[in-house]
């Protein structure tokens, strides 16, 4: 376990009940941080209740983790929006007195199509989501922690498809290589103020956001989704697809002191089938 007892974690995209946001929240709870939900809580645009953490569900598993000793509260958070940025920030310093670990990981994952009909309108959603809010949100927590003095993690939930190509995904794919070179340029200027920042790059993860990629991937292929999930494990050398707890166990990671050294990285997380 990871020593974070008094240490303050903000994630976003964390709403949603089985995503990598609860898993990770959870498992930092468990080793003694205290954390901020966040996530729309209300349908936007290309964004459905479906695909969002709404707000009663942000509070169920805040309730889960105050259950469990752990100390939670819950944000609503457009991450496109900087002044709501600042604001989530600002009520985590209000509610904790500080902010020492940043996870990005809101993102559009459900938005597939191929290039040649990819509407504009669409690949905006995704990369305003996935890119456009992990820079707004690395911007204000970076003056947090800078303010604060005393470092800091800034961990970037990016994905096996910011090292290949899928296809369909053009928006995706693009997003998510984005983020690591935000990841590697804010970890050479963010360096000298002891906040370290990196990225994860799980392969899939059978989350809601999975779950919808599974259906239009298996019909894709003339599969069912058991058919098409079965190929998938036999592609990865350790032979089952990821879990929400195998990232979580690398975000503790990379909070805790263990991993001070570390910056500027894309860990894959992925069962062997990213290597690189």
């Amino acid at each position: 376990m990871a020593d974070l007892k008094g240490k303050v974690a903000l994630c976003t995209g964390a709403g949603r009940r089985l995503g990598l946001g609860e898993a990770i929240l959870k498992r930092l709870a468990a080793d003694g941080a205290r954390v901020v939900i966040t996530d729309l809580g209300s349908p936007k645009q290309h964004m459905g209740t479906e695909h969002i953490g709404t707000t009663d569900e942000m509070e169920q598993i805040a309730e889960d983790i105050r259950r469990s000793g752990g100390e939670a509260i819950t944000v609503a958070l457009d991450v496109r929006d900087e002044a709501q940025v600042e604001a989530a920030i600002q009520r985590s310093v209000e509610a904790f007195g500080a902010l020492d670990i940043l996870i990005n990981n809101a993102g559009i994952g459900y938005l597939i199509h191929p290039i040649t009909e990819m509407p504009i309108e669409e690949w905006t959603a995704v990369l305003e989501v996935n890119l456009m809010g992990a820079f707004l949100c690395t911007k204000h927590a970076a003056r947090q922690m800078i303010r604060q003095g005393n470092g800091g993690r800034i961990i970037n939930i990016a994905s096996q498809a910011a090292k290949s190509g899928h296809p369909h995904m053009s928006a995706y794919v693009a997003s998510k290589h984005g983020m690591v070179g935000l990841t590697r340029t804010s970890a050479v200027e963010l360096g000298e103020h002891g906040i370290t920042v990196n990225a994860i790059c799980p392969n899939h993860v059978t989350t809601g956001l999975g779950s919808v990629q599974n259906e239009y991937f298996a019909k894709y292929k003339g599969l069912t989704v058991d058919e098409y999930l079965a190929q998938m494990r036999r592609s990865i050398p350790m032979r089952r697809v990821g879990q929400g707890s195998d990232t979580a166990n690398a975000v503790a990671f990379l909070c805790s002191e263990d991993a001070s050294y570390i910056t500027g990285e894309a860990m894959n997380v992925s069962g062997g089938v990213e290597m690189h």
